[in-house]
């Protein structure tokens, strides 16, 4: 089962606010700027006039949707996800379930064309589609990482980017499918955000990775939690990527970075449909903040570690255990 929620969603509390949208076509010092304060406050923020060609994200979900419209037998046989493939409900190792079903590929072109055989029809044609995203999304990923760095003042303004340009990059793309909970809709309670009927897609967690660039279709969903107990529903906009901070990043940050907890509540009348690259570094790159963000008064907070070692801890926890508490320095080191 998903690790519950402290109370039923139909008590628990929600709270509007006023999620930062940052217009990338900005004057770039502002840009920055307005980075860096979403990603302390929120770790999370959308991003507008983001550069990836409207032609290249139309195809993928496209690609996507016609993969998620197949009868179940020819799905699975692009499964089970290990963590790569096809899976349905299960989510992980360690009995966490939720209703989706998704795609998952390593970013890597070699493994997306062998994946491609099992997922569909015209290979070759998925492949290129897939590849064409990533690169495009991989781009934006690393802009918004050097934009970081600017705006943190840390000299070394590639510092957090080449961990994802990295050919031997472990980055990974994940698309989600959540059917609708079948009721009727003509007489949904809208006295609440989510009634019982809601249920959970995916549940409570955050991000190992570096950085999570997030595109959905015009259905809500995504939630994310600033305080414990509290959602905040997140406004769906199919103009916009979202972007959340990810454990590594907040660890190369020093924790001044949050990586956002979030969740995905299924939608009572519509199918949602999310694509999600997840940058990460290669297996064996070391995680330590650059100097500029460990100084005498915020003492570095989290032992140095590979991805490998990171990796291998997230996937042998339950969804909303929190990782990267285990590789925090004690007062003793």
């Amino acid at each position: 089962m998903v690790v519950p929620s402290p109370t039923p969603l139909s008590t628990e509390k929600f709270r509007a606010v006023d999620l930062p949208i940052i217009d990338l076509s900005a004057q770039r010092s502002e840009v920055s700027k307005l980075i860096v304060k979403a990603c302390d406050k929120f770790g999370f923020f959308k991003v507008i006039n983001h550069g990836v060609p409207n032609h290249i994200i139309a195809k993928l979900e496209h690609e996507g949707l016609s993969f998620f419209a197949k009868p179940v037998p020819e799905k699975l046989r692009a499964g089970p996800a290990n963590p790569l493939g096809y899976g349905c409900k299960t989510i992980g190792l360690n009995g966490d379930m939720g209703e989706i079903e998704y795609l998952v590929l390593n970013t890597n072109p070699l493994s997306i064309a062998e994946r491609s055989k099992t997922i569909s029809d015209d290979p070759s044609k998925f492949s290129s589609i897939v590849s064409d995203y990533i690169e495009a999304v991989r781009g934006l990923g690393c802009e918004l990482l050097d934009l970081m760095a600017e705006g943190l003042l840390v000299t070394d303004t590639s510092v957090f980017s080449r961990l994802i340009r990295d050919v031997d990059s472990d980055s990974v793309l994940r698309l989600n499918h959540y059917p609708p909970v079948q009721v009727d809709c003509m007489d949904k309670d809208t006295s609440h955000p989510y009634d019982n009927r809601n249920k959970v897609g995916f549940g409570e967690h955050s991000d190992p990775q570096i950085l999570t660039l997030l595109r959905s279709n015009d259905v809500g969903g995504l939630q994310i939690s600033i305080e414990d107990g509290v959602w905040i529903p997140v406004t769906p906009d199919p103009n916009a990527f979202c972007v959340n901070v990810g454990d590594l990043l907040q660890a190369m940050t020093n924790g001044r970075f949050v990586s956002v907890r979030h969740r995905v509540l299924t939608n009572s009348c519509n199918s949602r449909m999310s694509t999600s690259y997840f940058g990460a570094p290669s297996l064996q790159t070391r995680i330590t903040a650059p100097p500029e963000l460990v100084t005498p008064n915020r003492l570095s907070l989290y032992r140095p570690f590979t991805w490998a070692e990171y990796k291998k801890a997230s996937y042998s926890l339950r969804l909303g255990d929190s990782r990267l508490e285990l590789f925090r320095k004690h007062i003793e080191d």
